[in-house]
């Protein structure tokens, strides 16, 4: 507990001197979040359209290797999660071990603390340029599944609209997936590099999101139940329904991604050992 606090207190010395800055920038990206919210589903719209335009221009070419681009690209991403883990993690460690689980899902202060802020903002932002990993695979010619952009979509919709009301729980929310994309880009990074990565990580990844998503249907039935019994738990339930149904779907989506690529093959390559 101390070294969070030592933590927590170095970090707001360290910002304090950089007040002014830090205050223009979270006018910057409020401003920015605020005119994009309204532009989120034409956004969306724009990024099927790229992804259905691509593909059908790549029918007829080679595809792009493109390796040291997607190494950088993946490389930058795990630097930018594995940083966010960091600041975001320790300070809901810190919220979680002086006041308890339901300060932790229910304070705002994640959204407006001097470290957290920032991180929060970046998160929310960072929503659109993920949007590029699709680009690797349609230029690479490699299968697009429904699970990648439905999914890249729905959270750009759902991080831009939720943001700016600082619904209970989304420190929970972005700390987790700082978490899994801190692995999961690093993972990329690898692969892409040509290191020969073992299996078994792939799966764990694939297992840390669907933790992840039982763990954000968790964090809604905390909030809801809260809310209906007249505890101070800022959140609507409307945002609950549609981020629920969000985190089902990712729940069953991501396991049948598993059961398909895992568990499936592995019968399969079993079978034809023993057919052999």
């Amino acid at each position: 507990m101390h070294f969070f606090l030592e933590q927590y207190i170095i970090d707001c010395d360290y910002l304090r001197t950089s007040l002014s800055l830090s205050f223009s920038l979270s006018r910057f990206f409020s401003l920015s979040l605020c005119l994009c919210r309204k532009k989120s589903f034409l956004f969306s719209a724009l990024y099927a359209a790229c992804i259905l335009g691509g593909r059908h221009l790549m029918k007829q070419r080679e595809k792009f290797e493109l390796r040291k681009p997607l190494v950088l690209w993946s490389l930058t991403l795990a630097v930018f999660s594995i940083f966010g883990a960091m600041r975001t993690g320790s300070y809901m460690m810190y919220i979680l071990m002086t006041k308890g689980l339901k300060q932790s899902v229910c304070d705002q202060s994640f959204y407006n603390g001097p470290v957290s802020k920032f991180w929060a903002y970046a998160f929310v932002l960072s929503k659109a340029p993920e949007l590029g990993d699709t680009l690797f695979i349609v230029l690479r010619k490699q299968k697009l599944i429904f699970l990648h952009w439905y999914h890249h979509i729905t959270v750009l919709l759902y991080s831009w609209y939720s943001y700016k009301d600082m619904v209970a729980g989304g420190g929970w929310f972005m700390t987790m997936n700082y978490l899994v994309h801190a692995v999961m880009y690093s993972y990329y990074a690898l692969r892409a590099a040509g290191f020969r990565v073992s299996r078994k990580f792939a799966m764990f990844i694939t297992l840390t999101q669907i933790t992840q998503m039982v763990m954000g249907c968790v964090v809604n039935y905390l909030v809801y139940s809260w809310m209906q019994q007249g505890q101070e738990c800022p959140s609507h339930v409307q945002n609950i329904v549609w981020s629920s149904l969000m985190y089902l779907s990712y729940f069953v989506l991501f396991c049948q991604f598993f059961f398909e690529a895992y568990v499936n093959k592995t019968k399969g390559a079993r079978e034809m050992k023993k057919s052999q």
